[in-house]
């Protein structure tokens, strides 16, 4: 059942934004930038029994693994700006998030290995 009121309760919100769009981009944009889908995350693993230390852990790595997501919001726009059509503008700006993240998994995975 909690399986459900979690889809439900996603898609709402994903259609909310959407569909606010239409009215308001700012308004939607200020919805969909606000870290609702993990504070949504967090309600669930906590309702679920998670244990906090886990809820924390999953808070801290959800920040490190936004970084690498923020350019992308800014190659977008100066893509599509410099004429680029939307497709290859979502696949070039998503590309160098892509990388970003390899570049942040490297740097974990050299740190990891540098505290063995």
């Amino acid at each position: 059942m909690l399986v459900v009121v979690k889809i439900i309760v996603n898609a709402l919100l994903i259609t909310g934004i959407t569909e606010l769009t239409r009215r308001n981009v700012i308004a939607a944009a200020l919805i969909g930038a606000l870290p609702i889908v993990t504070i949504l995350a967090m309600i669930w693993m906590h309702v679920e029994g998670q244990e906090h230390k886990k809820i924390a852990e999953y808070s801290m790595a959800t920040f490190w693994l936004v970084l690498p997501t923020l350019p992308m919001f800014l190659v977008y726009p100066w893509l599509s700006g410099k004429g680029v059509g939307f497709w290859p503008a979502l696949l070039l700006s998503t590309l160098v998030m892509l990388l970003l993240y390899g570049g942040l998994a490297l740097y974990m995975y050299m740190q990891q290995g540098q505290q063995a």
